[in-house]
């Protein structure tokens, strides 16, 4: 997910003379409301955020040596061990926590051809989850869009030896704007906005019922006889995902599938069209573990000095696709999160509140390790009717049942920070609606206007692991970056690798949470907080229900 981006701050650091005048004219309007930034400690991050920097040493052993790190495969595996090793060698406490997951899951070798009406490597890989070929199989497509159930009839007695190819095909675009570009003074303004929370009780429902679709297309496909399945690429220029989300044994496909890049399977498309339609071959070897079903976030404290004063946390997922090797999604925010670790221990602080890293597992499928980590550590929700769900259906219903029951640790986390937004530079932080927590947002985040953060945008933000804090009345934040080329061609895409992580961009990162993280923890009072969250009445009490 974690995409799944905001204006100058009123009170940047501007002529010293000045600066004391504003600060008092901000106590008088809003009193007790900013606190005040310790500038030694942040040339002291400063020096050992520049000069004796790790952050790309982390991400590049994340990437290149460990690769992509699926839950429960064996690179992430490696990654658990290896993160949790790195936090200790800094001396750092450390545990890895566990929660149910799924099955393992790794590509071994694919090879994707048409071998008819000639022979053409095409650019392809497997789905995640899905089951392999066991040894090459060769069979001609059969171009089927299905979309929904109501399209199973269409195709029901036509598809038995084929390769169907369900996406429909398109004509493809071309790009009109750079893929790479930073954000301007006119993008940050446009950041601080306020928009009203909206519900509706039946769209819960009506995305459950949508999720079960791919256990329904592939058992179909099974009856059917398809020998596989091919879906299209979302994203031209040859660019693959492979993103798959039946990853227990209860949902398992029984039917192979590959993506194919969206050139290669227009091609096919329009030979399937003109006729004889083309035959491919594939050749898919993939291994599932079983052994443990349990996935782990990794949690390392730097502990307080006041027991009794709670602690404040930052995060980041280091799971990712298998399609690259999950370099800014999300091995960067991974390793900034580290480095910010590594530098407040070298520093040796002793803060009042403890300092709290998260490394999330399992963020792609539905948020599922901070979402773990919310209901062991900080509140529950009452289960559906039907019993506990899983995967992305708990992602979708979690938020919308009540009460929230708070646990014994609710009120000892009192600021979440998270980074997620792929390698680009920080231009500031996302107060997420909570416009009481702004002073003290602008005046933390005030030291490095010459950096380029400078916006405390009031708008609330989703689709990544500060939002199940959010969900139930904590301070969980998540940073405004550069977009670069994330959006445009790196999400969750086979070109995601070590070489679009920029490293000026990644050391600004780790200074600025490593300060904030200082900030927030050794502060007079902790972030306000939100009402707890309560059963929302619907906006809209006229609206007519939406036909599935």
């Amino acid at each position: 997910m974690g995409n799944l981006a905001s204006r100058p701050s009123i009170f940047h650091e501007g002529t010293p003379s000045l600066r004391p005048i504003l600060l008092a004219t901000c106590l008088i309007a809003a009193p007790l409301a900013a606190q005040s930034v310790d500038r030694d400690a942040v040339n002291r991050i400063l020096d050992e955020g520049t000069t004796r920097t790790q952050v790309m040493p982390i991400a590049e052993h994340l990437t290149d040596r460990i690769g992509p790190r699926l839950p429960n495969s064996p690179q992430m595996r490696e990654a658990e061990r290896w993160t949790q090793a790195k936090f200790r060698e800094w001396g750092l406490t450390t545990t890895a926590e566990g929660f149910e997951f799924g099955r393992g899951w790794t590509i071994e070798r694919s090879s994707v051809r048409m071998v008819t009406p000639r022979v053409i490597a095409l650019t392809a890989i497997p789905i995640a989850w899905t089951p392999g070929t066991d040894g090459p199989v060769a069979a001609p497509v059969i171009v089927a869009p299905i979309a929904e159930e109501k399209d199973f009839a269409d195709w029901r007695g036509k598809l038995r030896g084929k390769v169907v190819m369900v996406s429909r095909p398109g004509t493809g675009s071309e790009p009109t704007e750079p893929a790479f570009r930073r954000l301007t003074g006119e993008d940050l303004a446009k950041a601080d906005s306020w928009r009203e929370p909206e519900y509706d009780p039946a769209d819960t429902d009506r995305r459950a019922k949508r999720l079960d679709f791919a256990q329904k297309l592939d058992a179909f496909l099974k009856a059917e006889g398809a020998v596989a399945m091919a879906t299209m690429s979302s994203r031209d220029g040859k660019l693959l995902h492979g993103s798959g989300y039946l990853f227990t044994r209860a949902v398992a496909p029984a039917v192979p599938a590959v993506e194919i890049a969206a050139e290669d399977y227009r091609r096919l498309a329009r030979l399937a069209v003109s006729g004889p339609a083309p035959t491919i071959e594939i050749d898919s070897k993939v291994r599932f573990d079983d052994s443990d079903p349990t996935a782990y976030n990794i949690i390392a404290d730097l502990p307080g000095s006041d027991a009794q004063a709670g602690y404040v946390m930052a995060g980041a997922h280091f799971d990712s696709w298998v399609a690259g090797d999950g370099a800014v999604d999300n091995a960067a925010g991974t390793a900034v999160v580290m480095e910010a670790a590594r530098i407040l221990s070298a520093l040796k602080v002793r803060p009042k509140r403890t300092i709290r890293f998260a490394l999330w597992n399992a963020e792609e499928q539905g948020l599922l390790g901070s979402l773990a980590y919310v209901e062991r550590h900080i509140a529950t929700r009452p289960e559906p009717a039907g019993g506990r769900d899983g995967g992305l259906a708990r992602f979708y219903g979690w938020t919308s049942r009540f009460p929230i029951t708070k646990k014994p640790g609710y009120d000892a986390m009192t600021a979440y920070f998270n980074i997620d937004n792929g390698s680009g530079k920080i231009r500031g932080i996302n107060a997420e609606n909570n416009v009481a927590a702004v002073p003290s947002l602008r005046d933390w985040l005030s030291p490095f206007a010459s950096m380029g953060a400078t916006t405390v945008a009031n708008r609330r933000t989703g689709s990544t692991d500060h939002y199940f804090f959010q969900s139930v009345g904590l301070q969980g934040y998540q940073f405004i970056q550069d977009p670069l080329d994330y959006g445009s061609r790196l999400h969750h895409t086979s070109i995601d690798t070590f070489d679009h992580i920029k490293g000026p961009d990644m050391r600004q990162n780790a200074i600025i949470l490593a300060s904030l993280l200082l900030s927030a923890a050794n502060a007079e009072r902790p972030l306000p907080r939100p009402p707890l969250p309560t059963q929302p009445v619907a906006t809209d009490p006229y609206a007519i229900p939406e036909k599935d």
